[in-house]
């Protein structure tokens, strides 16, 4: 959420960067509703303060004989009126929180307007695979090999669900422990959050109201809105780990990682190439989330990037690093850095991680502070995030890459102990 005393007093930077995300932009509504907002503070404060003067003064008044009836009826005009105007100040905080909850946020300085023909590819590690003969998909491998069940998935659960068996389940489960070993050597305190989320939960990640459909719903008793969802993300939660919370400055940074399934509606028709595995309604995921003071949250997003970097390097994957144009980065975000592993048949780089950092829009909308030392004040942290990693995407693109001639696949060296072979076949 974006601070509407920075909408006032910087009106028109706040445009511009807004612009390189969005086609128009009209603060002009939030600014009168925030004037409005001050003068029904002002008159009702006025009111009340005269009411309360008035009415130390009725007793005084009324001991020394005098008629206080009309001073009473007009205090009974002034009670009306007050309470209307607090009543029209809720509707209008009302209107002006639906209009900054519409807003996404800020895009960083560095971020490149536009869409993603727009994106920068910043690194590249490895190279395309060059096969001597011809290579297989990741679909074809995995049946072939006996690692997914694709009918039956579809059988369970519908299109965009599969069943991981056998060295599959073995394979999938090897990468997990492979992020979670990661990541709790590195100091990331491990966290096992529940599935089933509170709408509060999705309105301080940035994803509701807007994008309220894009999840699973648990339908409420009555016929009130929803009141519960599936978590798509485990950043989702992560975010309102510390919700409506003060942290101590010197316990910070706060960094967490957390395992689960995600559930996603995916909306929309499949296109053909993202057969398998590489666009489904649930998949797993592990995710890092860190919590900062605003001056470490940029080391810290270049620390996320590097964790990550150092995950896809151990699976021997050939991977690119861009940097995402503003209206490709998610609403909550100012910056998003995408990994993106090389699938060899569908010739496409796909994303398997997105780095993040929200800057302080998850926090304000979260209402989580730190106390500042030096200002004695209660401040707005900063929040960041990162795939650590999505394994959808990777166990296509571990087939893909690392398979023989012979119709074999060759398992990254570390993820053999969770595995109990060095070739899948």
């Amino acid at each position: 959420m974006l601070d509407i005393n920075l909408i006032r007093e910087k009106k028109e930077e706040v445009t511009k960067a807004l612009l390189k995300r969005m086609d128009s932009v009209d603060l002009g509504p939030v600014i009168e509703l925030d004037d409005k907002r001050k003068k029904l503070i002002l008159e009702a404060d006025t009111l009340k303060a005269k009411r309360n003067d008035v009415s130390a003064q009725i007793p005084k008044l009324k001991k020394q004989g005098h008629d206080v009836s009309a001073l009473i009826e007009e205090m009974k005009g002034v009670g009306d009126r007050i309470k209307a105007l607090d009543e029209e100040l809720t509707q209008v905080k009302t209107a002006i929180q639906e209009q900054l909850d519409g807003l996404p946020n800020l895009p960083d300085e560095s971020v490149p307007a536009g869409g993603k023909e727009n994106n920068q590819v910043i690194s590249v590690f490895g190279s395309k695979p060059d096969f001597s003969f011809k290579p297989k998909d990741h679909v074809d491998l995995a049946v072939s090999l006996g690692l997914i069940d694709y009918e039956r998935g579809v059988k369970m659960g519908g299109n965009g669900f599969w069943l991981y068996k056998n060295k599959g389940a073995l394979l999938e489960w090897a990468l997990l422990n492979y992020f979670v070993e990661s990541h709790v050597a590195d100091g990331y305190e491990f966290v096992l959050p529940p599935h089933i989320l509170n709408y509060q939960c999705g309105y301080a990640a940035g994803q509701f109201p807007k994008f309220e459909n894009d999840v699973f719903h648990l339908e409420p008793e009555d016929e009130g809105k929803f009141t519960h969802f599936l978590l798509p993300t485990a950043e989702t939660a992560l975010i309102n780990y510390h919700r409506d919370e003060i942290l101590k400055e010197e316990d910070l940074p706060k960094k967490y990682f957390a395992y689960t399934p995600c559930y996603r509606k995916e909306a929309g028709s499949y296109r053909a190439e993202e057969r398998g595995m590489i666009r489904g309604h649930q998949f797993n995921k592990v995710e890092m989330f860190q919590y900062t003071k605003p001056e470490d949250s940029k080391s810290a997003l270049e620390e996320l990037i590097g964790k990550v970097e150092k995950l896809m390097k151990g699976l021997e994957l050939h991977y690119q690093v861009s940097k995402l144009a503003a209206k490709d980065c998610s609403a909550s975000m100012a910056m998003t850095y995408d990994v993106e592993v090389w699938i060899p048949s569908m010739n496409v780089y796909k994303e398997v991680s997105s780095a993040s950092n929200s800057k302080d829009y998850q926090p304000r909308r979260a209402n989580i502070r730190y106390k500042n030392k030096a200002t004695g004040k209660n401040e707005y942290l900063h929040a960041l995030n990162a795939s650590g990693i999505a394994t959808s995407r990777l166990f296509p693109a571990i087939l893909e890459q690392h398979q023989t001639a012979e119709g074999k696949v060759k398992v990254p060296e570390l993820l053999r102990k969770w595995v109990g072979c060095d070739f899948l076949e």
